[in-house]
């Protein structure tokens, strides 16, 4: 069985052969789609809350804020009945470090980010000391991935399993993943890997009940059952926007291992959950529904954006790289590499002075290509340094893109969270004496900012992602349940899955820049059924 698990779930390649025509590429998936059907599991499930979520982004802004920060505090709520469940994971990653060993944190899309996030708090925080090096991070696709989503790397476990060996993990060191489905192939793939090393037996932290996965979704019940594997269930409830898991799942799992990290000790961990989750429901958030309309009305009238950051670049990043994938943005411009559509947003830290330089301030380290050669484009340096986010990015963006480029700020100055914007300027207080929160509150209010932008744009009904872009096992099974929930909500009744999917890939095969795959497909599908 593990060595099923790290060979890879057969029959779904990352990327279809270019000569197979969209039937062959659906029925390539249609055999292994039992692998990928995560329709039960409650990341996918639809918040009873924000069912009115669009129409409140378009009409209600400030009741859409509240109402998405009430569902980041049900979910901390929630977690706070884990505590004693991330002591026990504080207790090991001090054992760990105590015998010099390190900690391997390892992620997949929004997790593999989160991750990145906490190795970057981690060096900022021991900076020159010996402990600065003792956290090493990876995510699937490398540190690409952090500002350029390669979701096809998700579908297998036999490449979590060679990127934790080409890490450097070795006996004596710990590796804490973090999937927030509880169903990732890759994570689990590095999990098992880790789990038949001698040494500390791997963390495994995920956010779907475990019932359901050991019924629905055999890798996960292999993991499950494992007893060289530490589970710890943070199931936190729906996210606010359906299958959106870069919202509360990532936030309760950055917390839990962030928590682990800097507050090992049980009574302190307690304390710091406690302070920010209080810090969080009480901030001052009246000044958001107005950054939203601005940035809403600059895409709305064809211009771009620069957001500006400095320490805090890497949760900037995290939250701007997430929107393309969910909502068929186009990525970031890639200088070596460009593409016919630009970014609607690009990230700036101004203090650096060229790609490379770059990347460093934005990882506290030098960058980890993976470098895995031609078949995997994207994983090498070469591609990497066409990403060039100091002010040679800048001027590419102005000189490649015509119009109107308006700039939005945020740093940290003081005890502040500072956003500041076409004249607008927020004050977000964040004083509570650690890193950790200063990231993890911004996350929170970049997570509501973006969404309602993205609902101000149409680019989800209700609290469904209709524009989300299918491009792994994961996402195709959505868009499908998605055309399908579209199909029964308009009278039409329902159609059979495997039709769905046969059709979702003709129409993939179409589509047009600024079109919906899930939309397109609901039409052709309605069309056919009149």
């Amino acid at each position: 069985l593990v060595k099923l698990l790290l060979t890879g779930i057969r029959g779904f390649p990352m990327k279809f052969h270019v000569s197979l025509s969209p039937s062959e590429k659906a029925e390539q998936f249609l055999k292994v789609a039992s692998q990928f059907s995560l329709g039960e599991l409650a990341t996918e499930s639809s918040h009873p809350k924000t069912r009115d979520l669009s129409y409140l982004a378009q009409n209600n802004l400030h009741k859409a804020v509240e109402l998405l920060r009430e569902v980041d505090l049900d979910a901390l709520e929630m977690m706070a009945a884990k505590l004693p469940q991330i002591a026990v994971l504080g207790s090991e990653v001090a054992k760990v470090l105590g015998r010099d060993g390190r900690i391997f944190l390892c992620g997949c899309g929004a997790t593999g980010r989160l991750s990145l996030s906490l190795e970057y708090i981690w060096r900022r925080h021991h900076m020159g000391t010996d402990l600065e090096d003792k956290v090493h991070s990876f995510m699937a696709g490398g540190d690409t991935a952090l500002v350029h989503a390669l979701e096809g790397f998700e579908d297998y476990p036999a490449y979590g399993a060679r990127q934790l060996r080409e890490a450097g993990f070795r006996p004596g060191d710990l590796l804490v993943s973090c999937t927030e489905g509880g169903e990732t192939p890759f994570v689990i793939g590095a999990t098992e890997a880790a789990a038949q090393e001698q040494g500390p037996a791997p963390f495994f932290l995920y956010c779907n009940p475990d019932e359901i996965l050991r019924n629905k979704v055999e890798r996960s019940r292999l993991v499950l059952e494992n007893h060289r594997i530490r589970k710890v269930n943070l199931y936190v409830g729906p996210m606010a926007l359906a299958g959106s898991t870069r919202m509360q799942a990532s936030t309760v799992l950055m917390l839990a291992v962030g928590l682990a990290l800097f507050f090992p000790q049980s009574e302190r961990m307690k304390s710091a959950f406690v302070d920010y989750r209080d810090h969080y429901a009480t901030i001052d958030l009246q000044a958001q529904p107005q950054f939203i309309e601005a940035e809403s009305k600059v895409y709305q009238d064809g211009g771009h954006l620069l957001y500006h950051a400095e320490e805090l670049a890497i949760a900037v990043f995290t939250d701007t790289t997430e929107r393309a994938p969910t909502f068929s943005l186009s990525p970031f411009d890639n200088q070596k590499f460009p593409r016919s559509r630009h970014s609607l947003s690009y990230v700036i830290i101004d203090s650096a002075g060229s790609s490379r330089e770059s990347w460093h301030r934005l990882l506290a380290r030098p960058a980890r290509p993976l470098n895995w050669g031609p078949e995997y484009p994207q994983t090498n340096e070469d591609y990497m340094e066409g990403f060039d986010f100091g002010q040679g990015g800048a001027d590419y963006r102005r000189q490649a893109i015509p119009g109107a480029h308006e700039d939005f700020t945020i740093l940290k100055s003081g005890q502040e969270i500072v956003w500041s914007f076409k004249g607008l300027e927020a004050r977000f207080p964040s004083d509570l004496d650690h890193e950790l929160f200063d990231h993890l509150l911004l996350k929170q209010l970049l997570n509501i900012h973006s969404t309602l932008i993205m609902g101000r744009l149409n680019r989800y009904q209700m609290n469904f992602m209709t524009w989300v872009v299918p491009t792994n096992g994961k996402l195709v099974d959505r868009a499908s349940r998605y055309v399908s929930w579209l199909l029964e909500d308009s009278g039409m009744g329902s159609v059979n899955y495997e039709d769905i999917v046969r059709e979702l890939f003709v129409q993939q095969e179409k589509l047009q820049p600024q079109e919906s795959v899930v939309l397109k497909t609901f039409e052709a599908l309605k069309e056919i059924l009149k």
